[in-house]
């Protein structure tokens, strides 16, 4: 009788362990809106929502290396398509969502062209010209096409005849739409796309010299991006049932990079992480702002609600000092510990 393998077992054992992990993960996500706050939804649903562009900023930036500082307006695109579609054309919410993608990839593929044959500061410039390019077409457009400067109403989603524009109804779509979205950002990267996508950030000349396309894997991987993004503005319209131009910032895509430096760049997990850390700062500092400020009111309202972007820039300079692989080797480390105690070798 042969001897069980223990490399083979101990590997069962891991695949066990991280199955049921991602099983006990799931069912805390499904019993959120049943046994949890309120506000604990909410919260959850604006990481859902900022998970998926984030991640589609990680195929971009992360992977592919191109700086994109327009992610905001990529998401606009897709939120104020999902609007135009809802409204003028009783479009199910399943299909305006990714719909709102292709829209906002289809954006992308302008900027894509360019990012092409630029890299570096000239090419996070041209992004930036996004952001511009999405306010004034917002702005200077017919009122009557996107609202202007008073935006537009997003018909709340529904399915089979069933209301789904509550706060539970909301939550679910967004938790939905980012597994899928997750997911397939897990296939991209273990796929050839994925691995062109990386070689064309080490070193584009030996990728071309390799065979890869170097012009059309940098085109798709900026589409890539605008693309999660798109889908993300839409989730969020669908989400806040109104959209207006002011939700999508330049600072907004700002914050995005940041969460990408927190949580490691290349890294799907990193991507998520980076959400986490970013949004729940945001919310505990946010949260006790107001009790700060009564206990010290030497240092006034303005000076306590500031200190959110003090303390979130302050982690973004310490990971790009300290640890620019962010909290994904962090993690990784605590998985390598767990995984080999009580041996150490």
């Amino acid at each position: 009788m042969q001897a069980a393998d223990p490399l083979r077992e101990r590997a069962r054992a891991q695949g066990l362990a991280k199955a049921l992990a991602l099983a006990l993960l799931l069912l805390t996500l499904a019993l959120l809106p049943i046994l949890g706050p309120p506000r604990a939804v909410s919260v959850a649903t604006l990481m859902f929502v900022t998970a998926i562009v984030v991640v589609g900023l990680q195929i971009n930036t992360g992977m592919a290396g191109q700086i994109n500082l327009g992610g905001a307006a990529f998401m606009g695109v897709g939120a104020y398509t999902i609007a135009v579609l809802s409204q003028r054309l009783a479009c199910p919410f399943w299909l305006a969502i990714p719909l709102a993608g292709v829209s906002a990839a289809a954006f992308g593929l302008v900027f894509g062209i360019t990012a092409a044959r630029l890299k570096g500061f000239y090419l996070a410039m041209t992004t930036i010209a996004a952001q511009a390019v999405f306010t004034s077409a917002v702005l200077n457009l017919p009122a009557a096409w996107l609202g202007a400067s008073n935006g537009i109403a997003v018909d709340g989603a529904s399915f089979a005849g069933y209301r789904l524009s509550t706060d539970t109804g909301n939550y679910y779509i967004a938790l939905v739409c980012a597994l899928v979205m997750v997911r397939g950002a897990v296939g991209i990267a273990r796929s050839r796309f994925g691995r062109a996508f990386v070689a064309v950030r080490d070193d584009d000349n030996a990728a071309g010299l390799m065979g890869i396309d170097v012009a059309r894997t940098k085109v798709a991987a900026f589409m890539m991006g605008a693309f999660y993004a798109g889908v993300g503005g839409a989730v969020m319209a669908l989400t806040l049932r109104f959209v207006a131009v002011d939700q999508f910032s330049q600072l907004q895509s700002i914050w995005f990079i940041g969460m990408l430096i927190v949580g490691g760049m290349g890294s799907v997990l990193g991507a998520i992480l980076g959400v986490i850390a970013v949004r729940g700062v945001q919310e505990i500092l946010t949260t006790i702002g107001p009790d700060l400020a009564q206990a010290f009111p030497a240092l006034g309202n303005q000076f306590v609600f500031a200190s959110v972007s003090i303390v979130l820039g302050a982690a973004i300079a310490f990971f790009l000092i300290a640890e620019p692989r962010g909290l994904a080797h962090y993690w990784s480390m605590a998985r390598r510990f767990v995984g080999s105690w009580p041996l150490r070798y």
